[in-house]
């Protein structure tokens, strides 16, 4: 029998890799996409990251027709009209809404609660086999008087 296995109850800290892997990677896919990286030279740039601006239309929702038209609603899928003030350019900025992040922050909070639920039970279930240990021992001690 390999070590830390119990014949009656379930297999010691097998399972908590495997437990700790999959909420890892939850917390991977709900992570923040880079909104987009940075070149070297500044004449690619978008005006809003050299100079100042100011929001013209607030973070909002992709249509499908911008969705399929707009680069910057890929990242989040919801964007923001900006003005630049030197240039006075109007381009679109992507932006991450406030309901997308009470979304994201009531699934984090449900997956910090789910595994907070697994580990009690998991807590629970080894003190009731030491229990049990326990008594058995107390038992055969008795048994031998």
């Amino acid at each position: 029998m390999p070590a830390g296995a119990d014949t009656r109850g379930l297999p010691q800290g097998r399972y908590l890799w495997l437990l700790c892997a999959f909420a890892l990677t939850l917390c991977q896919a709900d992570a923040p996409v880079q909104e987009e990286k940075l070149s070297v030279s500044t004449s690619n740039l978008p005006c809003w990251m050299v100079e100042e601006f100011v929001v013209a239309e607030e973070c909002a929702p992709c249509s499908s027709f911008q969705a399929k038209t707009t680069p910057e609603c890929g990242a989040t899928g919801n964007v923001e009209k900006i003005t630049c003030s030197l240039s006075k350019k109007s381009e679109f900025k992507s932006c991450r809404s406030a309901l997308m992040e009470q979304h994201l922050f009531w699934k984090f909070e449900g997956a910090v609660v789910g595994v907070a639920v697994v580990f009690a039970c998991l807590v629970i279930i080894r003190q009731r086999q030491l229990d049990r240990k326990a008594l058995e021992k107390v038992r055969k001690q008795i048994e031998s008087i």
